[in-house]
């Protein structure tokens, strides 16, 4: 079986391409795919070249974790039948090319292992349960705090608000450097960091990426408070020494979202406490691909980039 893929043959070499299916095994599925949604922080990592070596990396390489669509077939005692609307995060089912992510394809074989049955109401809004899920890992779980600051109010900050207030804490304070990126906020505000004159939060969250403004964020703690860096950062990250130690700061890592993340905030999206709306701000035919990515990376107003394969030649 073939498939319509994104194809990143290296840095800034990017296409559709069809591509080779492996055969799916007892206990895989095998999905088409309706939307598949651009990250602004990994892919474009790849994307750029600027990408550190990570394991399973290489090129050519299918881009995409935050995939919906529909079971066209599922093995006996998977769990799934065919017409199940479900959300995939990316799979390995290529024939001459990396499937470190692999969501952006038309069609995807993938162990139902992998795969999580979502509301069809959700439509295109299912691909953003990643995201979702990401947010949702960096706060959750024992000893940690809820943010009281967010820094960068893209499609990962706003989630990570929205979560917020959605566990009944106080509304965080959201930084934003760009002003058409200050608008959508609900229930929290947003404002440039040189309007704001707090040095006492408790919980800061960078959702930027931007390592070069890790002493500001140290500058801006209560004693004892933690900064989490939410992002992703190819650079090598360093900080003043002196200020972290007055402060007794603590850093903290927030890596992959596991399962139970993914099922909490799809519960949450279910029962109406999450809303994934107003997300999405741009959307364009599979075909278009390649412009679609450069749009999803350089423009500032693009929030989250929908590629539907449905519309795709």
């Amino acid at each position: 079986m073939d498939t319509l893929a994104v194809l990143l043959n290296g840095p800034e070499d990017l296409h559709l391409e069809t591509l080779a299916l492996k055969a799916p095994g007892k206990d895989d599925l095998i999905v088409e795919i309706s939307n598949s949604g651009i990250s602004t922080g990994t892919e474009k990592l790849f994307w750029s070249g600027a990408m550190p070596p990570f394991p399973g990396m290489g090129y050519p390489l299918v881009p995409g974790y935050e995939s919906t669509g529909e079971v066209v077939e599922a093995a006996p005692g998977t769990g799934f039948r065919s017409g199940d609307r479900v959300f995939v995060p990316g799979a390995d089912c290529f024939d001459g090319a990396f499937g470190l992510f692999g969501g952006a394809a038309s069609h995807l074989v993938t162990p139902a292992s992998r795969v999580t049955k979502i509301d069809s109401g959700l439509g295109a809004e299912g691909a953003l349960l990643a995201l979702a899920a990401t947010a949702r890992h960096a706060m959750a779980g024992l000893d940690k705090r809820v943010p009281d600051l967010i820094v960068g109010h893209g499609t990962l900050g706003r989630l990570l608000a929205r979560l917020t207030i959605a566990a009944g804490a106080p509304a965080p304070t959201v930084w934003e450097t760009q002003d058409s990126r200050r608008s959508g906020a609900i229930g929290y505000d947003v404002i440039a960091p040189e309007d704001d004159p707090r040095r006492d939060y408790r919980a800061i969250y960078d959702a930027s990426g931007n390592a070069s403004i890790l002493n500001d964020l140290i500058g801006r703690i209560a004693k004892g408070g933690e900064v989490v860096l939410a992002g992703f950062y190819p650079e090598g990250l360093s900080f003043a020494f002196p200020p972290a130690f007055m402060k007794e700061a603590r850093l903290r890592v927030a890596a992959e979202w596991a399962r139970d993340d993914l099922s909490a905030v799809r519960a949450l999206v279910e029962t109406g406490a999450l809303s994934l709306g107003g997300l999405i701000t741009h959307r364009a035919p599979a075909d278009q691909a390649p412009a679609a990515y450069r749009t999803a990376f350089d423009d500032a107003d693009c929030l989250k980039m929908i590629l539907n394969w449905k519309d795709a030649a």
